[in-house]
C-alpha cells in the first residue's frame, strides 16, 4: 500500500473501531473522486467515520446538519444587498468546500436534497444566472438513517445515482464495542485528529489512479454484469451505463489502494456491492432494503463468469 494511504487509513482507525472494510471503502471512494452515502440505524458512527475522513485530509472541511426546515440557498449560498455599493454579494454557502459532510440527508425534503445534484455531477453550482466551478478535490460525504424510519424522505433514484458508493456499518462486536465506551473518540480524539494528506497530494494520488491498467477483458466483464441485471426479473431498472463508469472507476481505486497498477476480477466483484445495490430499482418495496438488494445484485453477478 501507498504509505500516504496507510497513514491515512491508520489515522481514522484511531477514532472508528471495528469498521475496516467501511474505512476501505471511503478511502477507494475519495481516491475514485466519487461521492459516499451512509446508511445505517443512528448511533453506530457514521458521522464520526464521515468527521474522521475529512479532519484526516488538509482540506477545507463543512458540515450541515440536513431538517426539513433546511432551503437550497443553506446550502448553495444566498445574494445579500450591500448598501455601500449597491450591488447584491453572492455569500458562498458549505457547498463550497472540498468535502462536504450532509448529515442526515434524507431528513430533509426532495427540494432541498436536489440542491446538491450539480454539484454532485459536475463540481459546479448554477446561482443568478452564472456557473461557479468548486475547487478539486470535491466530496460530499452523505449519512441517513434507513427509509423506513420516522421523518425520512426517501432519496430518489436520480440523487441516489450521484453517489459512487453506499455503505452500510452494521454494530461492532463486543470486544470493539467495549473500547467505544472505554475510549469515547466521538469527544476529544477525534477532535485533535491530525490531517496526514494535503490536498496536493491528495490530487495526485487520484491522477495514478486514473492510470491504472483496466484490461479490455474486464471492461467486457462489467458491461456483461450491467446487462444481466437489466434483464433480471426482480428489477425495474437495472445498471445504467453510468454504473458500469462508476464500477470501473471503483475496480481502478480499489487496485491502486492494494498497491496494483493493473484491476484484476477480484477488484471488481469487491466493489459491486457498494457501487451497484443503491443503482437499481427493485419491483418490490420488501426489496428495497439494502439488504435484499444485495442478494438481488449478488445473483445477477453469479450469472456471469469471471474472465481468468
Amino acid at each position: 500500500m501507498h504509505p500516504l494511504l496507510a497513514s491515512l487509513r491508520d489515522n481514522i482507525a484511531k477514532v472508528v473501531f471495528g469498521h475496516a472494510d467501511a474505512v476501505d471503502r471511503m478511502i477507494c471512494c475519495l481516491l475514485a473522486r466519487g461521492h459516499c452515502l451512509i446508511e445505517d440505524v443512528p448511533g453506530v458512527g457514521k458521522t464520526v467515520l464521515a468527521t474522521a475522513l475529512a479532519r484526516s485530509v488538509d482540506c477545507s472541511f463543512t458540515r450541515v446538519q440536513l431538517t426539513p426546515d433546511t432551503l437550497p440557498s443553506d446550502i448553495l449560498g444566498v445574494s445579500i444587498y450591500d448598501k455601500a455599493t449597491g450591488e447584491f454579494v453572492f455569500k458562498r454557502g458549505p457547498v463550497f468546500a472540498n468535502i462536504l459532510l450532509a448529515d442526515e440527508i434524507n431528513r430533509t425534503p426532495p427540494r432541498t436534497q436536489s440542491a446538491l445534484l450539480e454539484a454532485m455531477a459536475e463540481a459546479t453550482v448554477s446561482i443568478d444566472g452564472r456557473v461557479i466551478e468548486l475547487d478539486l478535490p470535491f466530496m460530499v460525504v452523505a449519512t441517513q438513517n434507513p427509509f423506513d424510519f420516522d421523518g425520512t424522505y426517501p432519496l430518489p433514484e436520480n440523487q441516489l445515482d450521484r453517489f459512487l458508493m453506499r455503505l452500510s456499518l452494521g454494530y461492532p462486536s463486543p470486544s470493539e464495542e467495549a473500547r467505544v465506551l472505554r475510549e469515547r473518540p466521538g469527544n476529544a480524539p477525534l477532535h485533535t485528529l491530525q490531517s496526514v494528506v494535503n490536498r496536493r497530494q491528495l490530487v495526485e494520488l487520484q491522477l495514478q489512479v486514473d492510470k491504472v491498467r483496466l484490461d479490455d477483458s474486464l471492461l467486457d466483464y462489467i458491461v456483461r454484469i450491467a446487462t444481466e441485471t437489466r434483464k433480471d426479473d426482480a428489477l425495474i431498472q437495472g445498471l445504467s451505463p453510468r454504473a458500469s463508469l462508476s464500477l470501473a472507476q471503483a475496480a481502478r481505486a480499489t487496485a491502486f489502494y492494494r498497491g496494483r497498477d493493473y484491476v484484476i476480477p477480484e477488484d471488481i466483484l469487491d466493489c459491486v456491492p457498494s457501487v451497484c445495490a443503491h443503482r437499481v430499482v427493485p419491483k418490490s418495496r420488501a426489496s428495497a432494503r439494502l439488504d435484499a438488494t444485495l442478494d438481488i445484485i449478488d445473483r445477477a453477478v453469479r450469472r456471469v463468469p469471471s474472465p481468468a
